[in-house]
Formats: C-alpha cells, structure tokens, sequence
C-alpha cells in the first residue's frame, strides 16, 4: 500500500480523479432529476471531437474537449428551444455529426503519428498519464462548475422538479437551461479526461442514480452521489494499480474500466438497499 501513496502517477490521478467525480456528482444529480442523461452522453461524446483536433493541433487535450463540448451545448440549446422534443432532435443531429467528425480526427491523428494512442486517449481516458500541469486547469474548471450549480442552486432545483412552477415563480428557465448545460458540458469533458469520452457519462449518472435511489433529499443525494463517486474512483485506481501483479507482472487492467466497474456494481448495491429499508418501515410499522 505504501508503493501505491508514494508513487507520483498515482498520487497526481488521485487528486484529479477526486475533483472530476465531485463534479460529475454534483450534476449528475441535476442530470437525472431533468432526465438529460443522453444530454449528458451526447456532450461526452462530442468532446471527443475537440479532444481528437487537440493532438493534431498540439494544445492540451483538455481544451480541445472543453471548447468542444461548451459549442455543442450552445448548439443544442440554440437549435432545440421549443420543446423537450425538439431539444431531443436537435441532440440527435449535432450528435451525429460530431461523432463523424471524430473519426476523422482520429483517422488523421492515426495517419500523422502512425499510432493509435490518440484514439486510446481519446476514447478511453488516460488518468495515469496526465501531465501536472493541467491540474490548476482541472481545479478551475472544477470550481467553475461547482460554481454555477452552487449559486443557481434553488433555480435549478425548481426548473429540474417543474418548469411550469419555475416560470410561475419567475425564474428564467431558459437561462437555467443555458446555465445547467454549461456545468454539464464542464463536468463530462473533465470525466472524458480522466476515463475516456466512452465512458465519462459513468461517473456522471452512476452515483446520482444510486443516491437518488437511496433518498429522494436533493441535498443529501448530493452528498451521498460525491461519496459514491469519489470512491468508485479512489477504489478504481487502487484495483488497477494492485492488478499489475495478478498476472504477468507486465500489465495491468485499465483504470477506466476499474472506475466504471466499481460504479456500476454501486448502482447495483443501492438497488438492493430500497427493498431492505422498504422493509424495515413495514415491520416499523407493524
């Protein structure tokens, strides 16, 4: 255990694996309770995009899926206004074409470096090999989307529950809607970072399903949904670092699938919970 506190590597996706899973957390919850989780899917996917242009450009690739993703949700809200359906239609549009242009972003990158480790990166995260000098870009953006869901708080927790009661209590829905899209564009392209564009809606949904599932107390839900993410990925790197011996000693299972896994079975676990404490109330009551 002292090998894996004291290595460098470990130590730096610690840090950014513990602010990225807060984030995704906290608007995960937002992203369940409005029920824009293939929102959430599309924008990781989409920053796959700018993720991809980033290696042929040679800029941070952190940049390349922010600046795309907060495009793409501009692009979402300005097409899909209307209607709930209409957003849905205009997600599925700038969905497609971003994930053709990702391809051929990869096709060049494969072409220009003769490897596939910008695919990799891309698709599948690369949380062991980040630089440190992008973490005071991860904190910032952390704390910007931490920010917006923190001070538009009641906002957005009355537009998630009813929009109609939101516009009667004259809260500016769109601007809400605008607002919430942004933390959400913020928080999948720092997931897609650390575990991949793939992937990155795991951290996102996995946790706040599980903690709404456990209490339907938006402001416990946040907090419970933080543990279980922050967890999954402290528990996630330590099982990929520890199964470098398992086998041949030469290679070690991915942490992105590490991370996801522990999410999943989470989600799991919280299922088995509610009929538990169902229960209980019953034989409280009887």
């Amino acid at each position: 255990m002292s090998a894996f506190f004291s290595s460098g590597p470990v130590q730096l996706a610690l840090i950014v694996g513990t602010l990225v899973a807060a984030v995704s957390a906290l608007v995960g919850v937002f992203t369940v309770i409005r029920r824009q989780s293939f929102a959430g899917h599309a924008l990781a996917d989409l920053g796959a995009v700018g993720g991809s242009a980033a290696f042929l450009l040679g800029i941070p690739q952190l940049l390349g899926f922010v600046g795309a993703g907060i495009l793409a949700a501009g692009l979402m809200e300005l097409v899909g206004i209307k209607r709930v359906q209409g957003r849905d239609v205009a997600t599925g549009i700038v969905f497609g074409f971003g994930l053709g242009l990702t391809a051929l972003f990869l096709y060049l990158d494969t072409q220009h470096s003769g490897t596939s480790n910008a695919a990799v990166s891309v698709l599948f995260g690369s949380l062991f090999v980040i630089n440190v000098s992008v973490l005071p870009l991860v904190a910032a953006l952390s704390v910007l989307a931490s920010l917006i869901v923190a001070v538009f708080y009641r906002w957005m927790l009355v537009d998630s529950l009813d929009q109609d009661v939101a516009a009667v209590r004259g809260i500016p829905v769109r601007l809400t809607g605008i607002l919430f899209l942004v933390a959400l564009a913020l928080a999948v392209e720092l997931s897609a970072l650390t575990i991949g564009a793939v992937l990155s809606t795991a951290l996102l949904i996995a946790p706040a399903a599980a903690a709404l599932r456990l209490t339907r107390r938006v402001g416990f839900a946040i907090l419970i949904a933080v543990g279980i993410g922050v967890g999954s990925t402290w528990l996630g790197i330590l099982v990929s670092f520890e199964s470098y011996s398992w086998f041949d000693g030469a290679h070690s299972w991915p942490v992105s699938f590490c991370i996801v896994a522990v999410a999943f079975v989470a989600y799991l676990l919280s299922g088995i919970a509610v009929p538990l404490r169902a229960r209980r109330r019953v034989a409280h009551v009887l």
